[in-house]
């Protein structure tokens, strides 16, 4: 197990999400990235950090923050590259997610999500 995120630079704005834990589990040829309820500006600051690596690159990826529209970038989803899905989300939830455009977002990658 590997900690993505957070560096040394910490996140101002909405913090608590902003600053989760991201973490990667490999195994063999196996991969995961747990995101915790990281947003945008925090993708965008972790994509700078691994830019020139394939760190991000993972068989599956946890969808940030309940597949709300404030995660899950298409830049994020390209450098990740993931094949499975998974979101955390209760049925009809009073926050609506996991978002619609993100749930098109998925798909047009052609990534199965559970």
């Amino acid at each position: 197990m590997c900690i993505l995120w957070p560096k040394d630079e910490r996140i101002e704005e909405n913090e608590i999400n902003n600053n989760s834990i991201v973490a990667k589990l490999s195994y063999r040829k196996f991969s995961c990235i747990f995101t915790g309820d990281i947003e945008e500006i925090a993708e965008k600051a972790i994509l700078k950090e691994y830019k020139h690596t394939n760190t991000l690159n993972s068989t599956i990826l946890k969808v940030a923050h309940h597949g709300s529209k404030t995660s899950s970038t298409e830049e994020f989803l390209n450098a990740v590259k993931p094949k499975i899905g998974l979101i955390g989300v209760g049925e009809n939830n009073n926050f609506g997610h996991p978002d619609r455009e993100v749930l098109e977002r998925l798909e047009r990658m052609r990534m199965q999500n559970i």
